[in-house]
């Protein structure tokens, strides 16, 4: 069964940066989200990314076109009946990601694969959930989507090969590197990155360095492109404080202990760029 059209769950920042570049390799999309203002929102950024592309001659004027006429949307799960692939791409909460994919399991066609874009929560456990946990698959987008090159391809215990190897050959498809990583929280992306931005924070909770001062001693020291607090408010603090709860949860270990400033941070709604104001102010 060849991958030709897609569902996207969620039009956020990750489930439109998936849509978008499905929909540039000519796979047709149905991005589908709870609310219609969340798929205006998430149109819109799609659109406004093609056209700095096209500005930067990356794409023509004429791929724009395309890859827009390829997106259709909708408030209802229940559109993505005939896909033969979809990818959830909902917030880092493992009950709300079981219940899409029960969802899922009942509207799509019995030979589509579910894939999760989940940063740390166990694949297994979310297949578990289905009644085709051999065609269940983590496909771990990094952010921004359109820009960056990785995706995690995580099976979980039950995924079959050919569905592995389906979703790798469909990742090499988007322009994107596929990795092969074992089903454990975090995977390895976020196992590494996450302590390092949770440590970043404490630094900043004892009072070491500024929030801007941290990120430079990065930037200029280790060569990062961006600060750990920059890129924390990137991802989203509310998402950070979940990956890291997960492998506090995960490995019982005290090393993972997400820091109470972090905690504190979200609690006060300070998350980030997505709300204006995280470990920096944003207009």
């Amino acid at each position: 069964m060849i991958i030709e059209h897609v569902g996207v769950v969620g039009a956020g920042q990750m489930g439109n940066g998936i849509a978008q570049v499905c929909a540039v390799a000519g796979l047709k999309v149905s991005l589908c989200d709870q609310s219609q203002e969340a798929i205006d929102r998430g149109m819109a950024t799609i659109k406004a990314s093609l056209k700095r592309m096209q500005a930067k001659e990356k794409i023509t004027a004429e791929q724009v076109a395309s890859a827009l006429g390829r997106i259709e949307t909708s408030t209802s799960t229940e559109s993505l009946a005939q896909v033969d692939m979809a990818i959830e791409a909902a917030t880092e909460v493992e009950a709300i990601k079981q219940a899409i994919f029960k969802d899922l399991d009942r509207i799509c066609q019995p030979l589509a694969i579910l894939a999760t874009n989940t940063s740390s929560i166990s694949i297994t456990r979310i297949a578990a959930v289905t009644e085709r946990p051999g065609k269940v698959i983590g496909m771990h987008f990094m952010n921004p989507v359109p820009m960056m090159k990785l995706v995690e391809v995580i099976r979980a215990l039950q995924t079959d090969d050919e569905v592995f190897d389906r979703v790798t050959g469909m990742a090499k498809q988007l322009g994107k590197v596929p990795v092969d990583v074992k089903d454990a929280p975090g995977f390895v992306a976020n196992r590494v990155l996450l302590p390092m931005i949770n440590e970043a924070v404490f630094t900043l909770y004892e009072g070491l360095a500024s929030a801007e001062e941290i990120d430079t001693v990065m930037k200029l020291g280790m060569g990062h492109p961006m600060g750990p607090l920059a890129l924390a408010d990137l991802i989203g603090l509310d998402t950070c404080l979940s990956i890291m709860e997960v492998l506090h949860d995960g490995f019982s270990d005290s090393k993972y202990r997400p820091c109470p400033l972090l905690k504190q941070m979200v609690d006060a709604g300070y998350l980030g760029r997505k709300s204006g104001r995280g470990f920096f102010q944003y207009s």
